[in-house]
């Protein structure tokens, strides 16, 4: 009796301690699962849109089909850049669609509208009415990406939605042309597999940030992908969404983006004379980190926590100036009243000895030329790369010629001056001006808006708009 108490003892201890170590095993188990990978992918697709588009194709065949137009499905990603509803996603996802639908990552199903695109960059905002507050992606920087670092690409694979895929940076600043009207600079070049319908997604470091927005793959070849690195994007955004362009309304701030790494600050150069900048206090130096609700590191969070606001609302900032943290109130403009006053600032100069008006070109034109001679009345050479320009211009034309009278002129435009934007397009390029030149043109549009530099100021005005004799 007592041994076989000692044995039955024996036994249920033995028990007793491979229940208690099974179930430690299996918590050991899921916890060596859910890694930080798995964390960062399920925080990330929370932020992630799923996109599917809808437009019509007249067939080619009016014999049979009577001049019917057949419907075509399409289908991409996108990142939510603002709780409101604000996403970006590639130009080419979403242009000349009919129908623009979103599903955001936990089912719920929205109607999408295109808010502004660059075609030329690829990119665009689009804007849907959110039921609830959406989380806004955690946006990392390309400045410092390193060759061979792990990353995760999230998109519309296909129409799979939500797929995840893991690779490496295999490339950066790779140039690609993917056809006569489509080019591409400075891309990330990964091998995480990525596929029609992740145009659009995000790719992610290994921390979860975003660095840079997936945009094509090369055709033919097995884990060849693209993506614009996210700080071009991100500049390329802030342009799309400046309140300027939406709503009439102004902040005066001339600013740079500066990022390098985890730095990431949006800092102060100058402020326009008499604007709502200038009177809130900003100073040169100021690095804003935040404006109303928005935590801020770039231009696109500046201006997102712009938009919308009407003019004479404030805004409450919180800069940092000589390692102090300063608070300010900046009161939103209103364009209309002030685009006279900068028209005039730009045509009270117009007579300056500095800047000459010539009779006519100083040298023969070639087409190109021509045609912004007959619509603007200007001639015009690149600048150099070299050429000091304040952000986020990457680039411009000089102006060395203007027709007397003509457009140009009589708004105040000189010799000297170097044209950085047109319409809502920067003009790094000749195709640049070509492209906002037939743009308008074909519409049919009213006057032009301008952005110049002179004497490291920009200032913008409207100029009138010229049909060409071709």
């Amino acid at each position: 009796m007592t041994n076989h108490f000692r044995q039955l003892h024996t036994w249920l201890a033995i028990l007793t301690v491979t229940i208690a170590t099974s179930a430690y095993a299996e918590e050991e188990f899921v916890s060596v699962r859910n890694t930080h990978r798995t964390r960062i992918v399920q925080r990330a697709l929370q932020s992630s849109v799923n996109i599917h588009t809808e437009k019509r194709q007249k067939s080619l065949d009016v014999v049979f089909s009577a001049g019917k137009a057949s419907k075509i499905n399409g289908m991409g990603s996108g990142i939510i850049i603002d709780e409101r509803g604000y996403i970006v996603t590639n130009y080419h996802v979403v242009q000349d669609v009919e129908r623009l639908r979103v599903t955001t990552f936990d089912g719920a199903k929205y109607e999408g509208r295109v808010l502004a695109y660059d075609a030329q960059k690829d990119l665009a905002v689009i804007k849907i009415e959110p039921r609830s507050s959406l989380i806004v992606g955690q946006m990392g920087s390309s400045s410092d990406l390193m060759l061979g670092e792990d990353v995760i690409a999230i998109g519309n694979a296909y129409g799979y939605e939500s797929t995840v895929t893991l690779g490496i940076v295999s490339h950066k600043s790779r140039d690609v042309e993917v056809n006569e009207e489509q080019a591409y600079e400075n891309l990330i070049q990964i091998d995480a597999a990525i596929n029609p319908g992740n145009s659009g997604g995000p790719l992610l470091n290994v921390d979860g940030d975003v660095i840079g927005i997936n945009v094509a793959i090369r055709a033919g070849a097995q884990r060849i992908g693209f993506a614009i690195p996210i700080d071009d994007a991100r500049r390329t955004v802030a342009r799309l969404i400046n309140i300027e362009r939406h709503h009439q309304t102004y902040h005066g701030v001339r600013a740079i983006d500066y990022k390098n790494g985890r730095d990431r600050k949006f800092v102060v150069q100058s402020t326009m004379p008499g604007s709502p900048a200038s009177a809130a206090g900003l100073e040169n130096g100021d690095v804003i980190i935040r404006s109303g609700s928005v935590d801020v590191v770039d231009a696109t969070d500046f201006e997102r926590s712009l938009f919308g606001k009407r003019a004479g609302e404030t805004v409450d900032l919180v800069v940092l100036r000589d390692g102090k943290e300063e608070n300010l109130q900046l009161s939103v403009g209103s364009l209309t009243g002030q685009r006279s006053t900068i028209q005039g600032q730009i045509a009270s100069r117009a007579q300056s000895p500095d800047h000459s008006i010539a009779s006519s070109p100083s040298s023969t034109l070639n087409k190109e030329d021509e045609s912004v001679w007959q619509t603007l009345g200007l001639k015009l050479a690149k600048v150099a790369s070299s050429t000091p320009l304040p952000r986020p211009y990457n680039g411009g034309f000089e102006v060395v010629d203007l027709r007397p009278q003509g457009p140009a002129s009589t708004r105040g435009i000189q010799r000297g001056d170097i044209l950085v934007g047109l319409d809502k397009w920067e003009t790094v390029k000749r195709d640049d001006i070509d492209y906002v030149l037939n743009q308008h043109q074909s519409r049919l549009m009213g006057p032009l808006k301008f952005y110049i530099v002179r004497d490291g100021e920009t200032l913008y005005g409207e100029i009138p708009f010229a049909v060409s004799q071709r």
